[in-house]
């Protein structure tokens, strides 16, 4: 078969070949609950693991979706994926393959989940606008300043509809912290807290072991853009983090991609990022043009300027009449119980993607941009990138949020970006 054969195609093709009768269940009308197929968005999947089998199983959840087909450069995740979905459908129905070009050639796939690795994040999303799918792809969802320029420019040019992992835009206590500081309750705002990670040099390399079989794991098509390097069965395990050519620069954009990603939104900063950034301890302190400051800080450390929430990604937002915060455990913590009025009674977890997921699909059909748009992720990164950048390079840095460029130092300006390994480019 053609791998430019729809699915559609093929099975009226069998029916005609092999003789079967047409039989039209219920389910296809649209009767007994079930949507329509007319209503369905048809899925397929890129690289699920652990971390992606949670959002698939937010996207199984959702009645108008219809998973087809999974494509993984390991054999055992792919074959995990396709019980848990065969299993969910009562059927055996889901393909899978290793190759992702395959799928991305299938005309009726409407949307694809990249939840892969770092290296791929980019250059999956790009290729998939490409081939005129919809994206849902986990952060971070770019290795450099490039990538995420490239990114946002293919999404916007082939005009379709992506949603970046960063699901705290749609959880109700980070929802409503950011209410408050934009609703002006907090008077005006002048410095916005992001949670994260110890920053941490690059990780050494691990000792190299035999390369596997290729239909088990395949080695070439799991590094994809990044540069090679000698296999060990750690780094396919879900040990890759830390390592320069699988990850964001010391490890930042790990948390990052989401708190600064909640602060950019709560200063009214979507379009923009700070114009300077600088190092005081384990924190990283950038500014905007307008004064606003954005601290990047340790999440769960103990002692003076400890967070008032508990879980990962807390943030806080800080005007001159009163402070937010909200952290993955649900909770909000605010310097007056007046401002606590009209605060959510239930609210997800923050790693819960449940309402991210439906408001893409929702996005899916109307073609609105959803909250965690290609633009928004553009500087939401970039502030990442550059942040981790001035770290590596131990100073002071300045960026141009218009040009998108460090101001006079070449030296910062070469880590922008990074070459991909032939032949996989966009």
């Amino acid at each position: 078969m053609s791998i430019k054969t729809t699915r559609r195609n093929f099975i009226k093709a069998a029916a005609l070949t092999l003789g079967m009768p047409t039989i039209i269940p219920a389910s296809a009308l649209g009767k007994n609950g079930t949507v329509a197929p007319s209503n369905r968005i048809v899925m397929g999947g890129i690289g699920i693991g652990p971390r992606g089998r949670k959002v698939l199983a937010c996207f199984l959840k959702q009645p108008d979706v219809q998973f087809v087909a999974i494509a993984d450069a390991q054999a055992a995740q792919r074959e995990t994926v396709r019980r848990i979905v065969n299993r969910d459908y009562g059927n055996e129905d889901c393909y899978k393959c290793r190759d992702m070009f395959e799928i991305l050639e299938w005309d009726d796939i409407d949307v694809v989940q990249i939840t892969t690795g770092d290296r791929w994040h980019a250059l999956g999303t790009m290729l998939a606008s490409k081939a005129g799918k919809d994206i849902y792809c986990e952060k971070p969802c770019s290795m450099t300043v490039k990538e995420s320029q490239e990114l946002a420019d293919t999404v916007n040019r082939y005009g379709r509809v992506f949603q970046a992992g960063t699901q705290r835009r749609n959880v109700d206590n980070f929802q409503f912290a950011a209410h408050l500081a934009r609703s002006g309750k907090l008077g005006e705002i002048h410095t916005v807290h992001a949670g994260i990670l110890k920053l941490v040099p690059n990780v050494e390399w691990l000792a190299e072991e035999p390369l596997p079989d290729p239909n088990e794991v395949d080695w070439d098509r799991w590094l994809g853009p990044a540069p090679w390097r000698p296999y060990n069965k750690k780094y396919v395990q879900g040990r890759w983090r830390g390592h320069y050519d699988f990850h964001g620069g010391a490890g930042l954009p790990e948390w990052g991609s989401h708190t600064i990603d909640l602060c950019q939104w709560a200063a009214d900063a979507d379009g923009t990022m700070p114009v300077e950034y600088e190092y005081e301890g384990d924190s990283i302190i950038g500014r905007y043009k307008d004064g606003k400051r954005l601290v990047l800080r340790l999440s769960g450390f103990k002692g003076e300027g400890d967070w008032n929430v508990a879980g990962t990604c807390p943030v806080r937002f800080e005007g001159d009449e009163g402070w937010v915060e909200a952290g993955d455990d649900k909770s909000i913590v605010t310097s007056s119980e007046n401002l606590l009025e009209g605060q959510p009674t239930e609210s997800l977890s923050g790693t819960d993607p449940i309402k991210h997921v439906r408001e893409f699909l929702d996005c899916v059909k109307t073609r609105k941009q959803p909250a965690a748009n290609a633009d928004n992720t553009r500087f939401g990164h970039i502030a990442c990138h550059v942040a981790a950048i001035g770290w590596q390079l131990g100073r002071k840095v300045r960026f141009d949020p218009k040009t998108e460029t460090f101001i006079d130092d070449e030296e910062a300006n070469r880590m922008c970006s990074r070459s991909r390994r032939d032949p996989w480019h966009a």
